[in-house]
């Protein structure tokens, strides 16, 4: 087994860090704002699909309805 060599570590580091392709902040807020419509859209289906099927089971149950 190689001995760890910490200089060395921060060069490969430093290497693989500048291959990386960072976002452009128009990028970041374009998703961001994706993000933020899907979730909102997905807390609306659960939502309503939430109260259907507990309508449905008070229904079913003739808890009230």
């Amino acid at each position: 087994m190689s001995k760890f060599n910490p200089f060395e570590f921060v060069q490969e580091v430093r290497q693989e860090v500048s291959k990386v392709t960072w976002p452009t902040w128009k990028e970041v807020w374009i998703t961001t704002l994706m993000v933020l419509v899907m979730v909102t859209l997905a807390s609306v289906f659960f939502l309503v699909t939430d109260q259907v099927l507990g309508h449905l089971v008070n229904m079913v149950l003739g808890l009230r309805g």
